[in-house]
């Protein structure tokens, strides 16, 4: 299954608590927070370009399955992570103390990020 596509976010769960525990400033969590972002998403086998649009701000990574690569935070914080493929339609990373699980079904991504206790759950549909 190929993730490439443009998704625009439809709605999300826990996005405060969870900004306000990466410790994002309160101005940038209330102006981000009804924004509708887009992602977009390029595959070449094991190659992934992701570029997410949030108002002005824009996060682009890159990296190939199974390889060690820098991705920016939220944060604009870069880190090292390994991103895995689980079955065909599912990307799994650990950055930082941070679990991101994205799933695709269809035309709906699910993106989930996981902080200790708290997880914040984003939900997109192609467009």
């Amino acid at each position: 299954m190929s993730f490439t596509g443009k998704y625009e976010l439809q709605s999300q769960e826990n996005f405060e608590p969870f900004m306000k525990a990466l410790g994002l400033p309160d101005d940038q969590i209330q102006k981000g927070k009804d924004i509708k972002s887009i992602s977009e998403i390029v595959q070449d086998g094991k190659k992934f370009k992701v570029t997410v649009t949030t108002g002005t701000k824009v996060l682009h990574n890159e990296f190939t399955i199974g390889e060690e690569c820098e991705m920016e935070m939220l944060t604009g914080e870069k880190v090292k992570a390994i991103v895995q493929m689980e079955g065909n339609n599912k990307l799994v990373a650990n950055l930082k103390g941070l679990k991101s699980v994205t799933e695709l079904n269809g035309d709906i991504i699910t993106n989930t990020l996981t902080m200790g206790d708290l997880t914040y759950k984003r939900i997109s549909k192609r467009i």
